[in-house]
């Protein structure tokens, strides 16, 4: 048998009763050639050494913590992920991943750095689930982009910006070499780093590449000038009305409505103010006489002349210059009425839905309370009520946190939680004692009344999450099975019995879990 390795690969292929040998003699010449063109391999060239990674100097977690993490990172492949909602499990064992949220918002706001060891599988849960990836790149700190030019798979932290982790220095012209020279993700933290600082030192800084940078790079930059906006940011966002591209155009224009001194909120109120005034007996009726035409002015000025499909030109120009317009216009308007009064004028010719959701983007952009009180009004008592503001959600979300949570409880006791889900969504985590009572008593009127209980796993799903950890004595009172009658959904007594199970167990694990966070 010839044992040069094409004779050997010819011989196994044809066989040794072909060949002559025997199988073993086959294998035993295989080995011995192997070892011989193992040995005869001449040494590669050696890649240079990665950089090493630069340091984190943030405390270490506590051990019991550091365990915990670890427990949370191996379970969130075997649980639904979070959009899915943890009410919408079978069982009574707690949803480990979904407490992953809270734990890593948890651990940032203790200055905790990661673990080194649970890293690759801190970034593999951040790739799985776009909700956790501010905090878990907070978390991983300067080692996660690091990591990221090291494996592809984790290149969304690169592309992502990684907000979460600031630069490693604060010298001015390391700073502005790391603007110049550095990777995309490293700029935009460089840049929200001194926006949140020193807001018009990022500007100058922005401002000295803004006319080379590519047309995405430039929407994302500006899109940083969100933070700390001012009438200083002005004077560059009026040139940018003029960029060559119209994302970075529109983005520019919608800025500047939200500084209602600016010079185009001041163009924009005087177009509004020709469409909107009082009938011309004073009875206190809004008329409302759209624009005719979109000009260049008003194009430059953000207004995008060709409406969505199903929507009329002159109502889509209307809707919008009257979102870009400052509310403080329609006081001085429509006779120095407050916004209550305003909002509850009639609406001549069924313009009222498309004006009250114009106050309502208005109120959200400008982030104004005073309208986002008056449009939502003071008491929810009535579903009607609802639908003409549009998404309440939105307008919660300016007012102070406990009127927030105040109205949002108020509404579920007289709407209960069909309606409820987004604006739970905008309250502070944990909710308050009145709003987590609000949704616990909501959930076991919607049990006692034989309700199909699958549509209510969303909101059980937030519960698990946002409930306050006292709440647990509390909803122990409702984890046993109620009879089931003629008149409800066969197996609905056992699906409500094992979610209020969850949720306790749930509530006492997550206070352990914060408990083991404290240093």
């Amino acid at each position: 048998m010839k044992t040069t390795w094409p004779d050997l690969l010819t011989t196994a292929l044809l066989g040794t009763d072909r060949r002559g040998g025997t199988p073993t003699a086959l294998l035993d010449a295989a080995a011995t050639a192997t070892v011989r063109r193992r040995a005869g391999l001449r040494p590669a060239t050696a890649h240079n050494r990665p950089v090493p990674a630069p340091p984190d100097t943030r405390p270490a977690l506590p051990p019991a913590a550091h365990r915990r993490l670890a427990l949370l990172l191996a379970d969130r492949d075997r649980t639904t992920p979070s959009g899915a909602g943890g009410g919408g499990r079978r069982g009574a064992a707690p949803n480990l991943s979904e407490l992953l949220p809270q734990w890593l918002t948890s651990a940032n706001e203790h200055g905790y750095a990661a673990p080194p060891a649970l890293l690759p599988a801190l970034l593999d849960a951040a790739r799985a689930r776009t909700d956790l990836r501010a905090d878990a790149l907070a978390l991983a700190g300067p080692r996660a982009l690091w990591l990221a030019e090291l494996n592809p798979d984790w290149k969304f932290a690169l592309r992502a910006g990684a907000r979460g982790i600031a630069p490693a220095t604060d010298d001015p012209s390391a700073v502005r070499r790391l603007w110049e020279e550095g990777l995309f993700a490293e700029r935009v933290a460089v840049l929200t780093h001194l926006r949140l600082r020193e807001p018009q030192a990022a500007l100058a800084l922005l401002r000295t590449t803004w006319v080379t940078e590519r047309a995405e790079d430039r929407l994302m930059f500006l899109d940083s000038l969100r933070e700390g906006l001012s009438p200083a940011d002005e004077p560059f966002l009026e040139q940018a009305l003029s960029d060559r591209s119209r994302n970075v155009r529109a983005t520019a224009a919608e800025l500047l409505s939200a500084l209602p001194g600016s010079a185009l909120a001041t163009r924009m109120a005087q177009r509004a103010r020709s469409c909107v005034s009082l009938n011309a007996a004073g009875a206190g009726e809004i008329t409302i006489e759209a624009p005719y035409e979109c000009d260049a002015a008003m194009e430059r000025d953000g207004i995008a002349p060709i409406p969505p499909s199903g929507r009329g030109k002159r109502a889509w120009w209307f809707a919008q210059l009257i979102d870009a317009t400052p509310l403080a216009t329609w006081t001085d308007r429509l006779q120095g009425r407050t916004p209550e009064q305003i909002v509850a004028l009639p609406v001549a010719d069924d313009w009222q839905a498309d004006l009250h959701a114009a106050w309502c983007r208005a109120a959200v952009r400008q982030r104004d309370p005073a309208w986002a009180r008056a449009l939502l009004g003071p008491t929810p008592a009535a579903s009607t009520r609802v639908a003409t503001i549009g998404d309440p959600a939105k307008l919660l979300s300016i007012l102070p946190e406990p009127e927030r949570s105040a109205w949002v409880a108020r509404f579920i006791a007289s709407h209960g939680l069909a309606e409820a889900f987004q604006m739970l969504g905008v309250c502070a985590v944990p909710w308050s004692e009145p709003l987590g009572r609000s949704v616990v008593d909501a959930l076991d009127i919607a049990r006692d009344a034989g309700s199909y209980p699958w549509s209510f796993s969303g909101v059980m799903g937030l519960a698990e999450r946002c409930l306050h950890s006292s709440e647990a004595d509390g909803a122990t009172a409702l984890t046993a099975a109620p009879e089931e009658s003629a008149d409800t959904t066969p197996g609905a007594g056992t699906y409500w019995a094992e979610a209020f199970q969850r949720l306790v167990s749930t509530l006492r694990l997550r206070a352990a879990m914060l408990a083991e966070l404290e240093p």
